[in-house]
């Protein structure tokens, strides 16, 4: 920036010399330094001074240079405005993304990817044309962990892929310290052109009802209600009572469930773990995209017997975990038709509930059931208030009066909306328990909406962990590392 008092004209490096009284060069002198210093503070935000001189800069327009991960920003002040840590970032001109291919992105063939790098080295050409020839329609990228976004996902790969037909979709790994922040990532990732978002939330969200509640609420009103969220989270709901899925998957959280169903890494069969998974997950009400497992080198036979369960259980679309650890032989398995399925149809009842059970599912049939008109603590503990409730509600649609959560109840109990609940954390005591009705807080029959201390189930801890070899928190031998490095040129 050019200063408005300096003169035009003539070059200092010019041999022709002049006898100038010392007034006049002290003159020419300030002058001279006058556009320096406004170069200075245009370039780098910062003026370098002498002891004992302060900066004289103040009112010179600057543009600071941006971190990779920072908002560009213009400002009248030599000194940068505050900023809140971990906001989304804007641009003035938003990327220019390629449109993607038309359709639903969970209803098709999908491959996870960790580590784009790791991943045919990161080749995008590569990457895509092994997709088409396989018959994988979706990727699923990682894009952050927890509030450290990944560079590997940006608006350029996505075009890339998107030229390819195939989709893109953005996953990020939370953990629910931060919760809004997560969700502002989150919605970084769907601003990069990402066609459907995949929420990994694991056991470092247990009992995190009000932080999921959070990361919900920013990231919708982030991305609007619409675009396409999922959950992939554990797949035997009843052994985790305190990961909040009727926060995740209740009304305005995700649409889809795609369960981490991997049968080799649980070390049960294909078979059985349909079976269990669809039992407990079927009760959200949300349409499930099995995610099968092509780590730890499962044969052939079980990917192929995977996928004719899908068939079998009417999932629309199936998705693998992950690029980076399939094998020739997984690739082939996961490529062509399936095989249809044969003999009688798979066991699809809904788990019953009943007298003694904890977790989020008794939260679920507790938030119908005060929907329904009964006045009922949402505690996520089943006892006798809970086990009356269900008997009336029997009685009144004339079923068994077994007070037993039985598939038939669970078919019209799940007809009427669940009630709105915001959760609210409370001091150790204060939250409400079928064992303690003179403290229990109940809501009137048919409220719509109400606010609550986090249930009581939320402190039961975990009967297992069925994912205990699964990878995808962090960074491969890393996980503190969330930078995987940029990818490669095609």
């Amino acid at each position: 920036m050019r200063d408005p008092h300096a003169r035009s004209g003539g070059s200092p490096s010019e041999p022709r010399r002049l006898r100038v009284p010392a007034v006049l060069l002290a003159l020419l002198a300030m002058a001279a330094l006058g556009p320096l210093a406004a170069v200075a503070v245009g370039q780098g935000g910062v003026i370098a001074q002498s002891a004992g001189n302060p900066p004289t800069a103040t009112g010179v327009t600057m543009t600071a240079v941006p971190s990779p991960y920072s908002i560009p920003t213009t400002t009248t002040t030599s000194t940068p405005p505050p900023t809140k840590p971990y906001t989304v970032p804007t641009t003035t001109t938003p990327p220019v993304i390629s449109p993607g291919p038309a359709g639903n992105p969970f209803a098709t063939r999908g491959m996870w990817i960790w580590v784009l790098r790791s991943s045919d080295g990161g080749r995008l050409s590569v990457i895509a044309a092994q997709a088409k020839a396989d018959g994988i329609g979706t990727l699923m990228i990682k894009s952050s962990d927890g509030v450290q976004f990944w560079p590997q996902f940006s608006a350029r790969m996505v075009s890339s892929f998107h030229r390819d037909r195939l989709h893109v979709c953005a996953w990020q790994f939370v953990y629910g310290i931060k919760p809004a922040q997560e969700a502002q990532l989150g919605a970084r990732a769907v601003r990069d052109g990402a066609d459907c978002l995949l929420i990994d939330a694991e056991s470092q969200y247990e009992g995190k009802y009000v932080q999921a509640q959070t990361y919900i609420r920013t990231l919708r009103k982030l991305i609007g209600r619409r675009f396409p969220v999922g959950l992939a989270g554990f797949p035997y709901v009843d052994l985790h009572p305190a990961f909040p899925y009727s926060v995740f998957l209740g009304p305005g959280g995700a649409q889809v469930n795609t369960p981490q169903m991997y049968w080799r890494d649980i070390g049960t069969t294909v078979t059985a773990v349909y079976r269990h998974t669809y039992a407990f997950n079927s009760l959200y009400e949300r349409p499930i995209y099995p995610l099968g497992q092509v780590f730890e080198s499962p044969p052939r036979s079980q990917v192929l017997a995977f996928r004719t369960a899908s068939l079998a259980y009417h999932a629309k679309g199936v998705s693998w975990w992950d690029w980076q650890d399939a094998g020739a032989v997984q690739f082939d398995a996961i490529a062509g038709r399936a095989p249809l399925p044969r003999g009688p149809a798979p066991a699809t009842a809904l788990a019953s509930l009943g007298r003694g059970a904890i977790g989020d599912v008794v939260v679920w049939a507790q938030e119908h059931l005060v929907s329904a008109g009964f006045r009922l603590a949402i505690d996520g503990i089943f006892g006798p208030l809970t086990q009356a409730a269900v008997e009336r509600f029997q009685a009144q649609h004339r079923l068994a009066p077994s007070g037993i959560v039985t598939p038939a109840t669970w078919s019209i109990l799940l007809r009427f909306a669940p009630v709105s609940v915001t959760w609210t954390a409370t001091k150790s005591g204060a939250t409400a328990t079928a064992t303690a009705p003179k403290r229990a807080i109940v809501l009137d029959g048919g409220a719509s909406a109400a606010v609550l201390p986090m249930p009581a189930s939320a402190r039961a801890p975990a009967r297992g962990d069925e994912l205990r070899g699964a990878p995808g928190e962090g960074y491969p031998g890393s996980p503190a590392d969330g930078r995987p490095g940029a990818l490669r040129e095609r």
